[in-house]
């Protein structure tokens, strides 16, 4: 594994092995997992001040793709295991299986979303199918599509469901940002299809059809608490994901043209964050302005604009999505960092 790679595959493979340890054994291995997740994740963003550099992007990146295969493939092992031991399976008081929970949630939310994200954006069929199911297992396999189809080409416009207008609160957009792209991704496969002339079925098909093939999966492992643990789980996960789409768009706008098009999506249409521990843990997922520009770019070689060129989120994505969860703080606090990116591009 190459020098740039390390750090990703070390801090994103540690949760796996500290969760799977909780779920089986419980006690201070809850703990473990639940503090890397929340308070390490803080503390080390803190601690590290220096960025990663980018890899060349022109060079080739074969490593990453190995590494998201295994996350991947990780994270229906690990959402198995939660299901049975959420369910009772493995005996845990339920004070230990509440922390499990949320240290969990915020794995799969954080880590197995970007990781779904990135292998999406793959060419690859076979990557891009992994990704499809890992979001299909979070009952979100619609996310697919409006991901690929709506947001990368209606990104900070009204016509994207998933960017937060400003003064917007997250409790506004959420439900809003569920029921847009689920119908705005299922209108822009039926126009696929009617474009090529063919007939047949999108894959929302496959979507809910395999979401409740996962369903039946949890009943198997642990019966109706195994259900309602998945049902928990993925909600929690998908939670994470809006609040990273709510954070990464909020109150940017893409204005329109004279012709009545959109102007280019441009780095000024995402907020980053160059912290270093949280942007390998999410695979560079912070990096947004240069995902937007370069949507193919693997992750270890996403660039990180400076600051006078996209705006900079005034702390790391997890805890700018944690104080989204409370809109007067997150509106006033918001609100100064768009005044100073706005007077850095003044001219």
């Amino acid at each position: 594994m190459t020098r740039v790679l390390r750090p990703f595959a070390v801090v994103a493979l540690a949760p796996v092995v500290l969760l799977a340890m909780a779920a089986v054994y419980g006690g201070w291995w809850v703990v473990a997992g639940a503090l890397y997740m929340t308070l390490f994740a803080f503390a080390l963003d803190q601690i590290i001040s220096t960025t990663a550099a980018p890899a060349n992007p022109a060079a080739p990146h074969p490593g990453a793709n190995a590494l998201s295969v295994i996350l991947a493939l990780s994270h229906f092992g690990l959402l198995a295991l939660m299901v049975w031991a959420l369910a009772g399976g493995s005996g845990l008081p339920w004070g230990q299986r509440c922390v499990l929970f949320v240290a969990a949630g915020l794995f799969f939310g954080q880590v197995s979303n970007s990781n779904a994200h990135e292998l999406i954006h793959r060419g690859n069929r076979t990557l891009f199918t992994l990704g499809k199911w890992v979001y299909i297992s979070l009952l979100f396999g619609h996310h697919t599509s409006a991901h690929l189809k709506v947001h990368h080409r209606y990104v900070a416009s009204s016509k994207d469901p998933n960017s937060a207008r400003d003064g917007e609160s997250f409790y506004h957009f959420a439900p809003r940002a569920w029921k847009g792209s689920f119908l705005a991704g299922y209108r822009a496969e039926r126009k696929d299809l009617a474009r090529r002339n063919r007939g047949g079925m999108t894959p929302y098909g496959v979507y809910i059809g395999a979401g409740m093939g996962m369903l039946a999966a949890a009943w198997a492992i642990g019966g109706g608490a195994g259900v309602m643990a998945l049902i928990a789980l993925s909600g929690y996960a998908q939670t994470q994901l809006l609040l990273s789409d709510y954070v990464q768009h909020y109150g940017l706008a893409r204005s329109p043209l004279s012709t009545g098009k959109l102007v280019p999506v441009g780095p000024e249409h995402s907020w980053n964050a160059p912290h270093w521990f949280t942007a390998h843990l999410m695979l560079n997922a912070p990096r947004h302005s240069d995902h937007h520009a370069h949507p193919a770019r693997p992750y270890p070689a996403l660039q990180l604009p400076a600051a006078n060129v996209a705006p900079i989120l005034p702390y790391s994505l997890p805890v700018m999505a944690t104080l989204a969860l409370f809109p007067r703080p997150w509106r006033r606090v918001m609100a100064q960092a768009k005044r100073d990116w706005q007077a850095a591009n003044t001219p």
